[in-house]
């Protein structure tokens, strides 16, 4: 291990002026939710349908009697054995989250462009109980821009993260997140969406890797990450750590 190793009065006036910048950092969060509360909305004009396990049912059906809908965008595209591993990892974090945000008149839903069917194959693999739904024969992934048609990828860009970005990496499925409000009349409005690593703060796994001694210890963006059940069974040391 190459780092270094001081006294511990060194080791207390280096993380003091950590804490300054960490102390800032979360000035600076609290501001950009500040200015997250306060964007315009979007009235949604669409009647999105979906499938779901009680039946075919409505964008507005989904609140499930809340005003406030988070929708995550999940890549698991209609010819995918599988949901992405980043997604999949994502939505360990959900379950036992559910009963805080209902309780705050927050649904979460995930969506996926696979047939229903194949969404709840993968669910019952993973041990999931939060509500996903299909969009499969729906404008919705296309139209917040996380399903991509091969005539926009073979055009040679594709919009995500509201950006033009190449379509060379042939990626037809993307992740994000998408918020909406529905008030007492049933009007529903487009409020938020995220994308790439807008949702980064979701992950709490990553929260407490930030703060393990050799972070998150990757080589690329959460390369480390598999479906839960690919793990082996006996974590690695890593090669940089003392046998």
């Amino acid at each position: 291990m190459d780092h270094a190793v001081v006294s511990r009065d060194a080791w207390l006036e280096a993380r003091k002026a950590l804490l300054l910048k960490e102390k800032a950092l979360t000035r600076q969060r609290d501001a950009v939710n500040a200015e997250r509360l306060a964007l315009p909305w979007v009235r949604l004009d669409k009647d999105y349908q979906f499938d779901t396990e009680s039946g075919r049912k409505s964008i507005g059906a989904l609140f499930d009697g809340r005003s406030q809908l988070l929708v995550v965008h999940f890549m698991l595209g209609p010819d995918w054995d599988a949901g992405c591993p980043g997604c999949s990892f994502g939505a360990d974090h959900m379950d036992g989250t559910l009963p805080h945000l209902n309780n705050h008149d927050v649904t979460l839903v995930a969506v996926s462009r696979a047939p229903l069917e194949k969404i709840l194959a993968y669910k019952r693999r993973m041990g999931w109980k939060f509500p996903w739904v299909s969009s499969f024969g729906s404008d919705f992934n296309y139209d917040f821009h996380v399903s991509f048609t091969p005539e926009q990828l073979a055009s040679g860009e594709i919009e995500y993260n509201f950006t033009k970005l190449p379509s060379d990496r042939g990626n037809d499925e993307l992740p994000g997140l998408s918020s909406f409000y529905r008030d007492a009349d049933g009007t529903i409005y487009h409020t938020y969406s995220q994308y790439a690593r807008g949702g980064e703060e979701t992950l709490g796994t990553m929260m407490f890797l930030d703060v393990a001694p050799l972070g998150r210890n990757e080589g690329s963006t959460m390369d480390f990450v598999r479906r839960h059940d690919e793990y082996e069974d006996k974590p690695k040391a890593s090669s940089c750590c003392h046998s």
